[in-house]
């Protein structure tokens, strides 16, 4: 049996799925943002985003109910996929219709596979965009007739969306109604969230390198202080070996044996002859 077959069917359910999700939530995005950047579209361009709309929610809803049967443990799948779970049971509401795409990007990041420091990379990149784009489209679609509303254009809202999200907050454009101060907040504290998240992104990844180059430090440290001892033995030994030599001792010379006494003539005539002067 192949390593594919012998994975769970969920698992091989979300990888068949992956690329579909990707492709419907952009569907959905585009359906979503005709209707109220073009509202003085034909009526037939109208329905056909909102039939998008509800098709793509059926799609979400499908998934979700056949991820669910998949599950080993389907009250521990609801409780760590909740943004999923509000996209399948709030269909209807207007604004809130945004959390199906959050909620589908946010699936198909974590299906892919990808290293975690990409992953992160993707997820904030991908939340900032979806985030203000679709925070853009809602508040204007909602500030657009209100009376005292000064958000009337696309331009107006993306700005709106900039500068609520970075909690800068020039002030020049807000929401006047209840359900845009709604959003307001929501984008306020999405972007506290995804600063708090690059923050520490950047953080981890500055310790990392810190203790990488730390680690090279300290093993360059540790080679280093094993040669100065190698090279400290190997003069300890050269001096031993190169010490002074102890002098030789010398033996004495043998002390002469002396002579044996001479006797009778041969001892006289001797002692004449050495005793005679030489000429």
């Amino acid at each position: 049996m192949s390593v594919k077959k012998q994975r769970p069917p969920k698992v091989r359910w979300e990888e068949r799925t992956q690329t579909p999700l990707l492709v419907l939530a952009v569907a959905f995005g585009v359906a979503y943002a005709v209707p109220i950047v073009a509202p003085g579209a034909e009526a037939w361009v109208h329905r056909l985003c909102s039939w998008v709309e509800w098709g793509v929610w059926g799609a979400f809803a499908v998934d979700y109910a056949v991820r669910l049967g998949l599950a080993p443990s389907r009250w521990a799948f609801v409780r760590s996929h909740p943004l999923d779970l509000l996209a399948v049971l709030l269909p209807l509401v207007q604004p809130l219709r945004l959390l199906r795409v959050v909620s589908t990007l946010l699936l198909v990041g974590r299906r892919a596979r990808m290293a975690p420091q990409i992953t992160l990379t993707t997820y904030v990149a991908g939340a900032v965009v979806g985030l203000m784009m679709f925070g853009s489209l809602a508040v204007l679609h909602v500030e657009r007739d209100a009376p005292n509303g000064n958000i009337k254009t696309l331009g107006d809202a993306v700005w709106w969306s900039f500068t609520t999200m970075t909690t800068v907050g020039y002030g020049d454009h807000a929401p006047t109604t209840g359900l845009g101060r709604v959003l307001a907040v929501g984008l306020m504290l999405s972007g506290i969230a995804l600063l708090g998240v690059v923050t520490a992104n950047i953080a981890a990844w500055f310790v990392s390198r810190f203790e990488r180059d730390d680690a090279v430090e300290r093993r360059q440290t540790e080679l280093l202080e094993a040669l100065t001892r190698e090279v400290g033995e190997l003069r300890a030994e050269v001096a031993r070996l190169s010490g002074p030599v102890p002098p030789r001792a010398v033996p004495e010379p043998a002390a002469p044996e002396p002579a044996a006494p001479e006797t009778g003539a041969g001892a006289g005539t001797g002692a004449g002859a050495s005793s005679a002067p030489r000429v």
